[in-house]
């Protein structure tokens, strides 16, 4: 969205005048795992608004289930490669759309090479991906910032040596402020597209809170064309957190935006377990509207009047609100879920 130059990864335009992509990393091995269910699951972060997922691609024995993957996946499929050049090599025959790679880690220059010129013969986009964890030894003349933003523009200047330009770049660190000078740096020195994120962030509480305000602020200046909030968790509450990001900022429209009060003493029905619920579902559909869980009567009448659709209970009993007005009274939670989203399907 705010850089000059585009990448392009399986037709999907990077940077250029594209909205700021959402990206997430599968969370577990994939050697000895049913392929298909790992394609199952990419659907299902697809239709909560992710654009492209990374996996750890690590030895050859990941070579069957990632070449199914890529073959099934609806969206883009990165391999992140670290140190040997050959499962690079590999990922990139087994039709990744993107590796992932810090030159400095796949040792001489020849090997990085090969993985350009493959990648090139694939039409493949590269992301060269930095962090403070992994720089080149620092004599003490620079900055870890410096130094990461002076090496990412090294190794592009070899990729465009070698000619290559479908580039991407990423430099993170688990320090807030480095990330976001970092970005900041690199911005005003280079058009190349440029992934953000904040990297070992944390659970979910403490990413979320160091992701917002790092990813926020950047975006907020123009800086970012894909994004991570990186979790200590499952990758859904990745894609969750990226896109809130994004609605709170006005970079995405649509979608649909879950209102729910903080649980205190005066919830009259289980409004957390109920949310947990119908939460997947919910953002896996592809409408504009709001859907507010609230847990009394305190605040449960305004939110109702003012979400496309509300929900509310006493005790076991349920209450469903559209557009304000009370659409249906269920005497069972149990039959809530599916009462809720009768209320929204029938909504055409």
């Amino acid at each position: 969205m705010y850089s000059k130059k585009s990448a392009f990864v399986r037709g999907l335009e990077l940077g250029g005048s594209a909205p700021v992509r959402v990206q997430t990393m599968y969370d577990d091995v994939i050697k000895g795992v049913n392929p298909e269910e790992i394609v199952k699951k990419i659907n299902l972060l697809t239709s909560q608004g992710c654009d492209l997922i990374r996996f750890s691609y690590v030895s050859s024995l990941d070579k069957d289930n990632f070449k199914y993957i890529t073959a099934h996946s609806p969206i883009p499929v990165v391999a992140d490669i670290h140190f040997d050049y050959k499962m690079a090599l590999e990922a990139l025959d087994c039709g990744a759309d993107k590796i992932r790679i810090n030159p400095g880690n796949i040792g001489e220059k020849w090997k990085t090479k090969l993985v350009v010129e493959r990648a090139k013969e694939n039409s493949a986009c590269i992301r060269i991906g930095l962090n403070t964890g992994s720089l080149p030894k620092n004599t003490g003349e620079k900055d870890e910032v410096k130094l990461m933003v002076d090496t990412a523009l090294e190794y592009i200047s070899d990729f465009e040596a070698w000619g290559f330009n479908n580039i991407v770049v990423s430099l993170k660190s688990s320090d807030i402020n480095k990330t976001m000078e970092s970005a900041r740096l690199f911005s005003s020195l280079s058009d190349y597209p440029l992934h953000i994120g904040v990297t070992e962030a944390g659970n979910a509480i403490t990413s979320s809170v160091r992701s917002t305000w790092a990813l926020g602020n950047l975006l907020k200046e123009h800086i970012g064309d894909t994004m991570r909030v990186s979790i200590n968790g499952k990758c859904e509450d990745e894609v969750l957190a990226a896109n809130e990001i994004l609605r709170a900022l006005g970079l995405k429209k649509g979608g649909v935006r879950i209102i729910a009060c903080p649980r205190c003493g005066r919830h009259t029905f289980d409004s957390i377990g109920f949310l947990e619920r119908v939460q997947p579902r919910l953002l896996s559909l592809k409408k504009d509207i709001s859907v507010a869980v609230m847990g009394c009567s305190v605040n449960g009448p305004g939110e109702a009047h003012s979400a496309t659709y509300a929900v509310t209970g006493n005790g076991r009993k349920v209450f469903i609100y559209k557009n304000g007005k009370l659409y249906k009274t269920v005497d069972n939670i149990d039959e809530a879920d599916n009462a809720l989203f009768e209320a929204i399907e029938n909504d055409r």
